[in-house]
C-alpha cells in the first residue's frame, strides 16, 4: 500500500521554501608543509601581526565566528573584535559591533574560566549535546544560549540551520579546528576557504593538516578554484571558492 503525501505543496516548491544554511568562510594559518599546529596542538601564533589583522578582518565579515572546543582551549580564544575601527565599520552598515560568538562541542565539557566566557562581546551560542555535564550547563547557562542536539554526534547540518532560523545568521566565518572544518567539508558546508601559509616547517606525521589527522580520504576530491593570492612580508595569502559537486 503506498503511503499518503500529506503536503499539499509540490515537491519542487517545498525545497525551495527550505531554509537555506548560512555561507560558511574558513580561515587558517599553516606552515609551509601544510601543518595548522604542533602536534601537541599548541597555540598556532606562527604568523605575523598583519595576519592577525587579516583574520581580525576575515571574521569582522561575519555575522557568526564558529570554532571547536579544542581549538578554543588551544589558542585562548576570546572570539572578539578588538580593534575599534572594523567594530565601527559594521554599526555604520547597521551591523552588530562584533559577530555572534559561536562553539560547537559534542562532549559540553566547557570550562566557565576560559576566556570567551570571562571577555565581554557578542552573544556566545553553544551547540552542545546531552553528554555536557550538569554542572557545566548550571554555570554557562547565564553567560551563554545552550542548544542541546538529540544525538551523540552534533549534526552541523542542523547547526546552520538554527543559526540561519533563530540568530538571522547568513554568514558564519570558520575559525578552525582541522576536525570541525573536516566535518563540515564532509557535509558539502564550505563556500570559501582563505589561508594564510606561514614561512615554517614543523613536520610531524601527528601535527593536524587542514583536515586534521585523520588517514581517511574523503570519497571525493573537495575541487577549489582560486580567487586570489597576495605575498606580503613572508607570508602567501590565499583565497578559494569551493566548486559544488553535482549532488
Amino acid at each position: 500500500m503506498m503511503s499518503k503525501n500529506t503536503s499539499s505543496k509540490p515537491s519542487s516548491e517545498r525545497m525551495r521554501n527550505r531554509p537555506r544554511r548560512p555561507r560558511v568562510i574558513a580561515n587558517f594559518a599553516r606552515t609551509v608543509d601544510g601543518k595548522v599546529s604542533t602536534r601537541n596542538l599548541t597555540p598556532s601564533g606562527f604568523t605575523s601581526e598583519s595576519d592577525l589583522r587579516r583574520l581580525l578582518e576575515i571574521r569582522a565579515s561575519g555575522d557568526a565566528v564558529m570554532v571547536g572546543r579544542h581549538t578554543l582551549a588551544a589558542d585562548t580564544m576570546s572570539m572578539t573584535l578588538r580593534d575599534d575601527d572594523l567594530r565601527e565599520a559594521r554599526q555604520a552598515a547597521g551591523r552588530a559591533a562584533e559577530p555572534l560568538r559561536v562553539i560547537i562541542s559534542a562532549t559540553g565539557a566547557l570550562d566557565p574560566a576560559w576566556k570567551v566566557f570571562t571577555t565581554p562581546g557578542a552573544r556566545r551560542v553553544v551547540f552542545t549535546t546531552q553528554a555536557m555535564p550538569e554542572a557545566v550547563r548550571s554555570a554557562l547557562a547565564p553567560l551563554a544560549d545552550l542548544h542541546f542536539l538529540h544525538s551523540d554526534e552534533l549534526d552541523l547540518a542542523e547547526v546552520l540551520l538554527v543559526l540561519r532560523k533563530d540568530y538571522q545568521v547568513r554568514t558564519v566565518v570558520c575559525e578552525g579546528g582541522p576536525t570541525l572544518f573536516r566535518s563540515l567539508v564532509e557535509i558539502h558546508a564550505v563556500d570559501e576557504l582563505r589561508i594564510t601559509v606561514g614561512p615554517v616547517i614543523f613536520g610531524g606525521a601527528q601535527a593536524p593538516t587542514l583536515t586534521g589527522v585523520s588517514p581517511e580520504f574523503f570519497p571525493h576530491p573537495v575541487q577549489l578554484t582560486m580567487q586570489s593570492m597576495e605575498v606580503l612580508g613572508q607570508e602567501c595569502y590565499l583565497s578559494y571558492r569551493v566548486r559544488k559537486s553535482a549532488s
